[in-house]
Order: structure tokens, then sequence, then C-alpha cells
């Protein structure tokens, strides 16, 4: 069947869902304590030399740390990895939490910390060139280190959905993010508000069906 492409929106933020992500843990340190946050947008953009692109909401505490440290630990996280590690490293700030109270991690050589559960790998990069992307900055790094921690499958975003975000409430009022899933109950979203684990605003919310 042949699309008339001139009936269409020019662009349709939904395309972009298309896209296959994986989810992973960020670790840094700002010289005071440990911290880390959930991201989707680790690529490897280069072969020789090695070189791996972080995007980072300006937003995130973990941005001015890694701004001013030039590193981080990418733990790439699995399909076992459980909603509670989700929401201990997406859903507040490393600037009011410690987010490794209780979290079983180890060093590599840079100093970072790393995941024992839930991963099956890390790498550690050391921040070559920055790009400010507007809501984001974009990270071109060097792999320093780099382990392989088990051969579990690696989790997608699509599988989070499916498998790992709890599905909200039918009788509960609220809207759900169109990005990433998170729910806010309540009656009415402010206009101002920011998820706190995508950091999109309120025009990506959606009311709960």
């Amino acid at each position: 069947m042949e699309m008339n492409v001139n009936m269409i929106e020019p662009i349709d933020n939904t395309a972009l869902f298309k896209i296959g992500y994986g989810l992973y843990v960020i670790t840094t340190n700002d010289g005071k304590k440990d911290n880390g946050l959930i991201v989707n947008t680790v690529t490897q953009v280069a072969e020789k030399p090695l070189k791996i692109a972080v995007s980072i909401n300006k937003a995130n505490y973990s941005f001015a740390t890694i701004k001013e440290t030039g590193k981080m630990n990418v733990c790439c996280l699995t399909e076992s990895a459980p909603f509670s590690l989700f929401k201990n490293f997406g859903f507040q700030s490393g600037k009011d939490a410690d987010k490794f109270s209780g979290v079983d991690a180890w060093r590599t050589k840079n100093g970072l910390m790393c995941l024992r559960d839930n991963i099956n790998s890390v790498i550690s990069l050391s921040v070559d060139d920055f790009s400010d992307m507007g809501s984001h900055g974009l990270f071109i790094c060097s792999v320093t280190e780099a382990h392989v921690i088990s051969n579990e499958p690696s989790m997608t975003y699509a599988y989070y959905h499916a498998n790992v975000k709890p599905k909200p409430e039918a009788k509960k009022k609220g809207f759900v993010c169109k990005i990433c899933g998170y729910v806010y109950e309540g009656e009415t979203l402010p206009e101002d508000f920011v998820c706190p684990l995508c950091k999109h605003g309120a025009s990506d919310f959606e009311p709960v069906k």
C-alpha cells in the first residue's frame, strides 16, 4: 500500500522509539562521593581508534562531574536488573542521595565504581572531546579498560518496558512518560514537570489509559 507522505506530519517523534537502545549505569565520582545514573545513549562510534560516544542530559548531576573529571564507567545492564535498580539510579538525584549505599560494587583502575550484579560488562572511558547538543552534552571517549562480567543478555529499552517497568494501575489517575514509561500519579501534571528517569518535559507525557 502506497502512503501519501504529504498527509503525514513532517516529524513524528514516536518514529524515534523504533531506534534500538540498551540501558546502562554510568558511574562517576566528584571527588567527594560516588554517583551513578541510568542512560540509554552509549554507542561505539569508531574502531581505530576505539571511540565510544555517551550522551548525558545537562540536568543530571553527573553531567557536571564528567565535564570536570573527564572520566566515567559504563556498566552494561542485563535482563536480570530489577526495577529497584532503576529507581535507585534513575529516580533520584546524586545531589541529594548516596546511590551506592548498600550497593555491592568494586572499583576499576580509574577509581570509579562498577556494579557487581545485574551487568554483563564494564567499560572505563576517558573523555577526549565534547559537543553541546542543546538539552544534552555528547562526550566522545577513549576506552581505558574493559571487562566482560557475564554472558547474560543485555537489557534493552524494549525489554525494560515489556518486563521490568511496573504497569500502571488502571484505577489510578496519572500521566505516563511516552519516552521511558515513568508514571506520575495525580489529577493534573504540572506544566514544568520533568521526568526523573529520562528528563523529558510535560509535553512527552500522556494520560494513563
